[in-house]
């Protein structure tokens, strides 16, 4: 397959100004590759590879409004080609390559990330390398300010190490000779300085004798020399070996790495080459931000519909035109007054038309659409050759005749001033034929033009149609909007008058128009005049249905407020509402814990009262216990025997006199040695494996009452089982009760509540039994019952003090209390 011909020639571009189009293009570029591509880039007449192009400038638009960029990437291909050859690179041209490793990574990366968003551009990142070895090698021997780093090999390391000594030993040795009384007279400065790569001292040249060594220069007066000492020599040749072995070291590094760089360079250079079509990309990208252009449809069937279009070189004063060829008529005359916009628009035509055909958005409004041409020729301006002998009128016709001849379907032509340049009635003939010639062979013809036989051709011609440039009557001055479907007019006696010709001579001049012309020129006048007025009333009518658009659209925009509104003042009542519940349930909890509260500390009051009434009256009972005289021991009775609840027992009779049991009884249970029931005897009751103490005697039904804990009970006394010596004294019952409260109390499984209530009664009864010291197991968990457990101690009248326990203890999991005597 041949190469592809170009859409236009050299001639055709620099006339529509495209290479001023690529300036601007390139300045988008982030690097020289894609710079390079942009100054070359050509529109192309292959429908699909335009197509191709567009979606690619898309996609980089939704690249680049993402954040992408090309950030890193050098242009390397020189070092590269010559890493190829075996040269070595310099430490900063390694930096390089690694920077643009790095970015060819990052890159691969995002792209291979939005491959379902951006199909066309991510196909390049196939052509990206991905080297993280040989980038981290480079980073890791060069450092960022370009210097190969003592860590590149362990043998630099080792003599630069050894380096850094030697010149320690070496400014040490000099700084003797400036420290020293004796030689400080001789030197010039107290200065340590480096001639040749050798320490040397500024030394007075009449004191040459007194230091002795070698010297290596001399002042530029004459009166000073810098003398290497004697005693320095040896080290100085010392450092200048090492500094040779490091230089040879560096270069045998940096010819390592840069032969690694030249294993790669086919596919570093590839990757550059991938990296510039993508630059190329974001830079068409960018290029349409900036001239808020937007993306054309495609057209195969020679259509093209510009919709405020601007020619991208005007920058703001470009005033927007529609213009549309290809679709009602072939042939577009544009008419109207000099310096009116004429040639602006045709120039727009062609240079929107090659801008879209190279892949980029055009200035103008959504939904323009453009049609890919097979050839474009234009022929603008004064171009007449002094050197070649061609005047005006020549060098258009040698243009016009070159475009004959490649004139066929799929061609746009761009005639500027057509038939201009030689005598009118003869020019305009010219122009009429080549318009008819272009016409049969199938072009799209744009033409400019002065000539009323060329207005009046577009008239008598089919699928050929007049524009002309709108020209303001009033300030006489051109407006620069196309007005398609009327003729325009020159103006020229309102251009004149307007300049200052005086008006004698404009008035002349229009007298002496024949009578057909000067009824040709207030035809004209009245369909500008006509088409003006219709025009305003267009654009009248054309606001009132945008304010109509505009208020619809603001009631709707307002209902939908409305509805929002509605929707988020429910929406507030729902959670105010809810809020409130929450206060509410918030509320009642702080009720019900401080009702808990009270009522524990209620409680707590009630059993420390008891407390204190019960050691009332067991201070009491000891003080008449140790009052009374001890009674003599009486002789054991006869048993007598009795039948308890269809057992034998046997009942004692107690002696008489004061402090004798009120009720004996000795019950026996199989297997076991029977013992007398005595009032405080410990048993225990059968069939449930509880014991306590036997705290009265047996009723008129047989039930005798038992503490067990902190309650009492009456239980048959068939049911009770002596299990200990059942004698003690009436004043010991405190160390009873000590023997049956535990040393702990374990909590752990409980609530808070009931935790703080079981923990109230162990308190209490360890007091009452004596305990001075007990241990509360309540766990480690999440500490929020350790916590309940040590408020609750803290504020306990029996408690002198409490810590946690030890590890032997149990930790964190127990509290230690210490009651009061």
């Amino acid at each position: 397959m041949g190469e592809e011909k170009p859409v236009a020639e050299q001639h055709t571009l620099r006339l529509l100004e495209f290479d001023r189009i690529l300036g601007q293009l390139a300045e988008h570029a982030s690097w020289p590759g894609g710079r390079e591509l942009a100054l070359s880039l050509l529109p192309s007449a292959d429908a699909d590879r335009v197509e191709e192009r567009l979606e690619e400038t898309a996609e980089a638009v939704a690249l680049d409004d993402e954040g992408f960029s090309l950030g890193g990437v050098r242009d390397v291909r020189r070092q590269v080609a010559r890493a190829r050859v075996g040269a070595s690179l310099e430490p900063l041209e390694l930096l390089d390559v690694a920077a643009t490793l790095s970015a060819s990574r990052r890159v691969k990366y995002l792209l291979e990330q939005s491959r379902e968003r951006t199909p066309r551009l991510s196909r390049w990142a196939a052509a990206l390398v991905s080297l993280p070895d040989l980038e981290d090698r480079i980073t890791a021997c060069i450092t960022p300010q370009g210097e190969v780093s003592d860590e590149a090999s362990p043998r630099l390391h080792r003599i630069r190490r050894s380096m850094r000594l030697l010149q320690s030993r070496l400014r040490d040795q000099m700084e003797s000779y400036i420290r020293s009384p004796h030689f400080l007279r001789y030197l010039q400065e107290p200065i340590i300085t480096v001639r040749d790569g050798r320490y040397v001292l500024p030394v007075k040249v009449e004191a040459r004798a007194q230091v002795p060594g070698i010297i290596h220069d001399q002042s530029s007066s004459g009166a000073t020399l810098f003398i290497e000492p004697m005693a320095t020599v040896d080290l100085n040749n010392e450092l200048r070996r090492l500094a040779a072995e490091e230089r040879e070291e560096v270069a045998r590094i940096l010819a390592d790495l840069s032969a690694r760089v030249g294993t790669h360079g086919p596919d570093i250079l590839g990757a550059l080459d991938a990296l510039a079509h993508l630059d190329l990309a974001l830079a068409r990208a960018r290029y349409a931000r900036a001239l808020a252009a937007s993306r054309p449809h495609l057209n195969r069937e020679g259509q093209l519909e510009l919709r405020a279009a601007r020619h991208p070189l005007l920058g703001r004063s470009a005033v927007p035109i529609d213009v549309r060829l290809g679709g009602d008529f072939d042939t577009l005359v544009i008419s109207g007054p000099n310096t009116g916009g004429k040639t602006v628009a045709l120039k727009t035509v062609g240079l929107l038309t090659l801008m879209a055909q190279a892949g980029m958005y055009v200035p103008c409004a959504p939904g323009s659409q453009v049609a890919v041409f097979r050839r474009v020729h234009a022929d603008i301006g004064d171009e007449q050759s002094i050197e070649q002998n061609l005047s005006t009128f020549s060098s258009h016709m040698r243009n016009i005749v070159a475009t004959l001849g490649d004139a066929g379907p799929g061609t746009l032509v761009l005639l500027d001033e057509l038939g201009a340049g030689t005598d009118p009635a003869q020019g305009a003939a010219l122009g009429m034929a080549i318009l008819e010639r272009l016409q049969e062979a199938g072009c799209r013809t744009v033409v400019t033009t002065h000539s009323g036989e060329l207005k009046a051709f577009a008239y008598t011609h089919p699928r050929v149609e007049s524009a002309a440039v709108e020209f303001d009557p009033v300030t006489l001055e051109p407006t620069y909007r196309l007005q398609i479907g009327t003729p325009g007019f020159s103006n020229a006696f309102a251009i004149a008058a307007r300049l200052g010709l005086p008006p004698d001579i404009v008035a002349r001049a229009h007298s002496l128009l024949s009578p057909d012309q000067q009824r040709v020129e207030a035809l004209l006048a009245g369909l500008a005049e006509d088409r003006s007025r219709a025009a305003a009333e267009l654009e009248a009518a054309h606001r009132a249905r945008q304010e109509a658009e505009s208020a619809r659209r603001e009631a709707e925009r307002l209902l939908a407020s409305l509805r929002e509104s509605q929707e988020a003042t429910l929406a507030r009542a729902r959670a105010r509402a809810q809020e409130m519940v929450e206060g509410l349930r918030r509320e009642v909890e702080q009720v019900s814990r401080v009702l808990r509260e009270v009522a524990r500390e209620e409680d707590r009051r009630r059993r420390e009262a008891a407390l204190e009434e019960a050691r009332r009256t067991l201070r009491l009972l000891r003080q008449r216990a140790e009052a009374m005289p001890a009674p003599p021991a009486p002789a054991p009775p006869e048993p007598v025997p009795f039948e308890v609840a269809g057992r034998r027992a046997v009942s004692e009779a107690a002696p008489p006199g004061a402090g004798a049991p009120l009720h004996e009884v000795t019950a026996a249970e199989a297997g076991e040695p029977s013992r007398p029931l005595l009032l405080g005897s410990r048993v225990r009751i059968l069939g449930t494996g509880r014991e306590g103490y036997l705290v009265s005697p047996p009723d008129a039904e047989g039930r005798a009452e038992v503490q067990v804990g902190i309650m009492r009970t009456r239980v048959p006394v068939a049911q009770l089982v002596a299990v200990e010596t059942p004698t003690r004294p009436a004043g010991d019952l405190p160390v009873i009760k000590a023997r049956e409260v535990p040393t702990e109390l374990h909590l752990r499984g409980l609530t808070v509540d009931e935790a703080l209530e079981a923990l109230g009664k162990y308190l209490d009864d360890a007091v009452l039994a004596g305990q001075k010291t007990v241990r509360i197991v309540h766990g480690k968990g999440t500490g929020t019952l350790r916590r309940a457990v040590a408020e609750y101690l803290s504020g306990h009248p029996q408690v002198q003090s409490y810590r946690l326990a030890d590890a032997a203890e149990g930790g964190e999991g127990a509290t230690v209390v210490q009651l009061k005597g």
